[in-house]
Formats: C-alpha cells, sequence, structure tokens
C-alpha cells in the first residue's frame, strides 16, 4: 500500500519541478490554483493573475485566446476529475469563471484574508481614513517608487554590468509588464 502523504509530496515536488521547466504546465497549475481560491473571475482578471505569477504573455503573443481555452479544458477536466464543475457566469453582478456549489472564496482562502486583516492596525487605518485625497495619492506614489527602488537595486546587484537608468527601466518593465 503507497503512503498517500509520501504520494502526494511525491507529486508535488515533480509538479513543481515540471512547472519550472514547462510554460504550459505552470499556467495551467497557476490558474487551477487560483480558481481554486477564489470564483468569479473573467479571462481578462485569470490572464492578469497568471502573468502576474509567470511573466507576461506567458500565454504567448500571437494565439492566447486559444491557448487560454486549451489550458481552460484542461483545467476543467482537472476539477472533473475531483468532482467539481467548473462553469462560467454570464450574470451581470458575478461573471466569470467558478465552481458550480462553492462559495465565492475556499475557505483556505477566506481564512488567510481573515488572518491578514486581523493583522491590520485599526489606528493606522482611521488616520489613512482622515488623510486628503492627495495625501493619499502621494503615499500610495511613495510605496510604488520606493518599491520599484528596490526593485532596480535587487536587478542590479544580479547583473552588475548594468547602468542604473537600465535596472530602473527593468524594474519598471517587471512592475508593469510593458
Amino acid at each position: 500500500m503507497v503512503n498517500i502523504a509520501l504520494s502526494r509530496k511525491s507529486i508535488e515536488v515533480i509538479l513543481y519541478d515540471a512547472m519550472q521547466r514547462d510554460i504550459t504546465t505552470a499556467r495551467r497549475a497557476t490558474l487551477l490554483q487560483i480558481l481554486w481560491n477564489e470564483r468569479y473571475l473573467t479571462r481578462a482578471q485569470l490572464i492578469a493573475r497568471t502573468e502576474y505569477r509567470l511573466g507576461r504573455n506567458c500565454f504567448g503573443t500571437s494565439a492566447w485566446e486559444d491557448t487560454f481555452y486549451r489550458d481552460m479544458r484542461v483545467v476543467k477536466q482537472a476539477f472533473q476529475a475531483v468532482n467539481y464543475l467548473l462553469e462560467y457566469s454570464r450574470n451581470r453582478e458575478h461573471p466569470g469563471y467558478y465552481l458550480h456549489g462553492q462559495p465565492a472564496l475556499s475557505p483556505e482562502f477566506k481564512q488567510l484574508v481573515k488572518a491578514s486583516a486581523s493583522e491590520a492596525d485599526q489606528r493606522q487605518i482611521d488616520i489613512y481614513h482622515h488623510l486628503s485625497f492627495a495625501a493619499r495619492f502621494r503615499q500610495g506614489s511613495a510605496i510604488s517608487d520606493t518599491a520599484r527602488k528596490v526593485v532596480a537595486y535587487r536587478i542590479r546587484q544580479e547583473n552588475p554590468e548594468l547602468t542604473p537608468q537600465e535596472a530602473n527601466q527593468m524594474a519598471l518593465q517587471r512592475a508593469y509588464r510593458l
């Protein structure tokens, strides 16, 4: 008899290796994971989330729609293999792909969101609510600028031959998938 825990762990290791080597496997596994956690996501939302994880144009540049739908057929089969039905809602209030009979968020994802929300400092939230729109915009811009500078710094450390401007440009490309 095969140890189920060992089998699952072994499969996870092999799947992770396959995802590192094969973009198709990576896309499909990513779509499966996203849809397991969240429901009512449109094609555009799924593509954006997948590209955020795997990189821009991971679906290709010319026949990306065909690639997306081929991937979704396999994802649908994967859900069917464990008795879940992946469907698409055209309802204006809840458009997108969803798992029939399942809540909008998986219990695990809902718990993660609750845990993250409980870590928020109410005093900080209250302060933020009292800021003017301009102050909130400046604060958001400062955070974005700092994040970009950190990414550019890391790029430069990995590639010392780059100029600061080139590293900054690469950081912007990564952030905005240009």
